[in-house]
């Protein structure tokens, strides 16, 4: 099972008591660490109004982990194409890529949209699958799309009047500007310089068997499933890539990565002591109020006391995926992850108040992989 890759996924999480600068430097520092532990890529997440995650531009962390790290690749997971152009995200990777060629993955992802719409009558599987992969039921995004904090954030990230391009649109002339090929309607030639024959690999993230999971297989790209944000779609997200796959000249078949929050420790106890913050940082995600702080675990407690069934079952389905315990325990989760939807790399996830603890579980999980 080593032959899996595992790659790292960082949102810059702050800690309670913590800063934004203190959290880049140990997100700096941690791509140094999983460098030496044998990770194969670090990619930086993009959210934005959230006090307690400071990993708001991927190209501006991109930049800073590139020079401190020499060989691990280094990504963006993702940058959301709602707010910006096909051509502003290629000159800002086609500049890290001038100082460090051969190390980038541009990450595309979609935000400022709808989910998109299950056909009627498809009904997902819940439950667990044949090797014990737990698929929880599926999260409503309703009632976050009228939300006003919602909406405030597009307001913020998008020009007046503004209107985002289609999403598989802008991936089309996101890959036209790498390869030098794009026209506009009328035959105009547009040059990304720099940009233009960047060596970067490109992904395409998404959660769903949707838009972005046909994008990826249309045009023969890596794909990124996210079972760490929407476990209850994965197995969707991965057979609805493979079945849009057609070969091109980057891939040959399909190549799936999936993500997994996970937090290790020498022991279950432990790391479910570390892991007590995540309920109630997960729930002010999904109430709109923005990522708080990540809280202690005494914190998390006194956060959690008197929570009603509602607010259980908010996070229910992300706090149940959650893999959590020894790095035995862990392993096994992954391995169970990684038979169930056939992924060729695994993105892992983790975040503790503590840097340290941080830094062990993926120390800890590395070593307990290279051993499967």
């Amino acid at each position: 099972m080593s032959r899996i890759p595992l790659g790292v996924l960082d949102l810059i999480p702050i800690p309670s008591g913590s800063s934004a600068s203190d959290a880049l430097r140990h997100s700096i520092d941690l791509a140094r660490q999983t460098e030496r532990f044998g990770y194969a890529r670090y990619w930086f997440a993009e959210h934005h109004l959230n006090p307690g995650v400071a990993g708001v531009s991927p190209a501006v962390a991109l930049a800073l982990t590139a020079s401190a790290t020499s060989s691990i690749r280094i990504g963006s997971g993702a940058v959301q194409l709602g707010h910006r152009t096909a051509l502003s995200t290629v000159e800002e990777f086609g500049l890290i890529d001038a100082l460090h060629p051969g190390r980038l993955d541009l990450g595309l992802g979609r935000s400022a949209g709808a989910p998109t719409p299950r056909p009627a009558g498809d009904e997902p599987f819940v439950g667990f699958t044949p090797n014990g992969l737990r698929i929880p039921e599926r999260f409503s995004f309703a009632h976050l799309l009228g939300h006003p904090n919602v909406a405030l954030q597009r307001k913020l990230l998008n020009l007046p009047g503004a209107r985002p391009q289609d999403y598989a649109e802008q991936v089309d002339d996101v890959l036209a500007l790498l390869r030098g090929e794009y026209r506009s309607p009328e035959g105009i030639a547009a040059r990304a310089v720099p940009g233009e024959g960047a060596d970067v690999e490109v992904w395409i993230l998404g959660s769903s068997g949707g838009q972005s999971a046909e994008t990826a297989g249309r045009h023969g790209l890596r794909f990124a499933a996210n079972y760490h944000v929407a476990p209850a779609s994965v197995l969707e997200a991965a057979e609805g890539y493979r079945a849009a796959f057609k070969p091109s000249a980057e891939l040959d078949r399909p190549y799936l990565s999936v993500s997994a929050d996970v937090v290790v420790a020498p022991d279950d106890a432990t790391a479910r002591e570390l892991a007590a913050g995540y309920a109630p940082w997960v729930r002010s995600i999904r109430a709109a109020e923005g990522a708080i702080p990540f809280p202690s675990p005494d914190e998390a407690r006194a956060l959690t006391a008197g929570w009603s069934d509602a607010e259980h079952a908010l996070v229910a389905d992300r706090v149940e995926t959650q893999f959590v315990g020894s790095p035995r325990t862990v392993a096994d989760h992954l391995e169970r992850l990684q038979e169930a939807t056939g992924a060729d790399e695994l993105l892992i996830t983790t975040i503790t108040h503590d840097h340290a603890d941080r830094v062990r579980s993926y120390r800890l999980l590395a070593e307990e992989w290279s051993r499967r």
